[in-house]
């Protein structure tokens, strides 16, 4: 895993890992975005400072941790579900008395910033340190990004993308000191968006859209394609997408003799495991025994 794929801070003018290698690395198809999954010891990591915003979720353990930061220093009493919530910018030092494992995130600071101007009008955030934050928001949208990696991404890039917008509107509303209001989008893409819209997804059932590719088509923002396309249809694009897929992937398994794997490929999953699994899950049966019902 190369550092460019790390969550990294400075420490003594160099740029270096926040932590050792984490448990898990995969391959990660969102921009700006870092996830890791950390089995911790007790251990100190030495004073720091963090180039972007970086947000910690505790998945097991109990014990306290403490922390120095800015001439301030606590013990914080934590549970599973404890969360850190750290804006760039920040220069602390941190020492956890017991193990406990735990979901880091890192995300560029130019991503949120571009997304608050975007809605707001200007780039500025302005992000307090949470060092015991309890909010079940912010720690389901944690919880399925890293079920999404551990699975190797089974949704693809259009899902991911879906995901990271939502935790930076999440992390817009409840911490950038009420300054911010997520807009609503009415009346939803004109038609001729929504049709091309359609279009370009139906032209690239076989490969791993990302949310900006769509949206770059149309020449709007991914964040205004997004809630747009939702306001029109009632589905994410990420929802028509998969409806899509399978609609294509029963066809194939109907007319004609390819196979599983076969279909999957020309369906745009990047294996059959995770083209079965979707299946079942939007069709309720495997496609080995929706084929063999509708023969």
């Amino acid at each position: 895993m190369s550092s460019a794929d790390r969550i990294l801070v400075i420490r003594n003018r160099d740029l270096v890992p926040l932590l050792p290698e984490p448990v898990q690395a995969a391959e990660q198809p969102w921009s700006g975005v870092v996830l890791e999954r950390h089995s911790v010891k007790p251990m100190e990591i030495p004073e720091h400072e963090h180039g972007d915003l970086c947000l910690h979720l505790q998945l097991s353990g109990d014990s306290d941790f403490e922390w120095w930061t800015e001439g301030k220093n606590r013990v914080e009493t934590t549970a599973p579900g404890s969360m850190i919530v750290l804006p760039a910018g920040t220069r602390d030092r941190l020492r956890w008395t017991g193990p406990s494992d735990r979901l880091l995130l890192s995300l560029k600071s130019n991503e949120i910033a571009r997304l608050a101007e975007e809605t707001t009008g200007s780039p500025e955030v302005n992000f307090s340190p949470q060092w015991s934050a309890t909010d079940s928001g912010l720690r389901n949208l944690l919880m399925e990004m890293g079920r999404q990696v551990h699975d190797g991404w089974p949704l693809g890039s259009l899902y991911a993308n879906l995901l990271s917008l939502d935790l930076q509107h999440h992390l817009l509303r409840k911490y950038a000191g009420g300054a911010y209001k997520s807009p609503v989008i009415k009346g939803g893409l004109p038609r001729p968006q929504l049709r091309r819209a359609m279009e370009f997804m139906n032209e690239h059932l076989t490969t791993d859209l990302r949310l900006d590719e769509i949206a770059e088509e149309l020449e709007i923002s991914p964040f205004h394609f997004a809630r747009a396309f939702r306001s029109s249809t009632g589905q994410t694009p990420h929802q028509y997408l998969l409806d899509r897929r399978m609609d294509e992937a029963k066809a194939l398994l109907r007319h004609s003799a390819a196979s599983v794997g076969e279909i999957a490929v020309r369906c745009g999953f990047n294996s059959p495991v995770n083209f079965t699994r979707a299946f079942r899950e939007r069709v309720g049966c495997t496609p080995t025994e929706w084929r063999l019902q509708a023969s």
